[in-house]
């Protein structure tokens, strides 16, 4: 889709909001919490950004973008160079976060990870007869967005807002240590705040855990000189080609198509998933679920690889 940009709000200190429409009105694929965008920006950097707007809104998607300045320059030219009236190619909504059907919540959000988080504790808040707290953390209240939303839920839900200049870090294993068994927890932020959300529940049984990474982890995968070479086949292109140990698969697959997307090329985005049609992968992103994995149906090719003995075909 191509939509333009019509306005653009300072959120927090470093934070703004896109508001994108439909140039000529026409109403706009539908969504849910959890939910993200993939925009193409006028220099070709493809991004995702998760919608944080009103999902029964038709003919408008918002995201919020935090400008990183060691980031790889999506971010910078978004708050640098985007303007009202600007058109912009954009997916249709994604989700790989959605929200389940549960009787308890969790939402924990770090940073700019509210942006998601917040659209779930709303819509559950609103819509479903559950219980539900949300802890939102941030460096400090200045740097935190939609502080306004978050303060505005409805009054039968917890809302703690912790910032670290004035609170110190929040206590996770507090927030999670009287759960009932069953609540689902949905957390998206820091790779840090993830991995240790991800222990805390390791030791408390019945918790189902849900999260989101907006930065790969310090462990993300990368091809190296340990890892075995191998073959892949692009069958629709005709060639095949030699995956040697210190690359990638997409890296590889570019000699041949140079215009290959990705966007993370940490395995955590979902932008490079190639459809398979032979083989079987050693799957190392953090996206695809157990039962994809088994399947080798796709992988993501900027840091999955074939596993041992295995040729891959792909379908490019």
């Amino acid at each position: 889709m191509r939509l333009r940009l019509n306005a653009v709000r300072y959120e927090a200190e470093r934070t703004v909001s896109l508001e994108l429409s439909d140039p000529t009105g026409q109403e706009l694929p539908e969504w849910t919490p959890g939910a993200h965008l993939e925009i193409r920006l006028p220099s070709g950097l493809l991004r995702h950004y998760s919608l944080c707007g009103d999902p029964a809104d038709r003919y408008s998607y918002r995201v919020a973008v935090l400008r990183v300045v060691e980031g790889r320059g999506g971010s910078i030219e978004i708050h640098d160079r985007l303007r009202v009236g600007t058109l912009v190619e954009v997916s249709e909504p994604r989700n790989h976060f959605s929200l389940t059907d549960a009787a308890n919540y969790l939402f924990v959000a770090g940073g700019i990870g509210i942006t998601p988080i917040l659209t779930m504790a709303e819509h559950v808040a609103i819509r479903r007869s559950a219980n539900w707290r949300l802890l939102y953390a941030g460096r400090s209240r200045a740097d935190m967005a939609f502080l306004d939303r978050a303060r505005s839920l409805p009054n039968h839900g917890l809302v703690k807002l912790v910032a670290g200049d004035e609170d110190g870090r929040a206590d996770l294993a507090e927030a999670l240590a009287s759960l009932p068994p069953e609540t689902h927890i949905y957390g998206c932020g820091p790779p840090t705040m993830l991995e240790q959300l991800t222990e805390l529940c390791g030791s408390h049984r019945g918790l189902v855990l849900h999260t989101e990474r907006f930065s790969a982890g310090a462990v993300a995968p990368r091809p190296s000189e340990d890892n075995d070479g191998f073959e892949i086949e692009l069958v629709r292109t005709g060639a095949v080609l030699q995956v040697p140990s210190h690359k990638s698969v997409l890296e590889v697959v570019r000699e041949v198509i140079p215009g290959v997307d990705s966007s993370c090329e940490s395995g955590f985005c979902g932008t490079c998933e190639t459809k398979m049609l032979g083989g079987r992968a050693d799957h190392r992103d953090s996206l695809l679920t157990e039962g994809e994995r088994i399947a080798h149906t796709s992988m993501m090719i900027c840091v999955s690889r074939a596993a041992a003995g295995e040729r891959i075909q792909l379908d490019l």
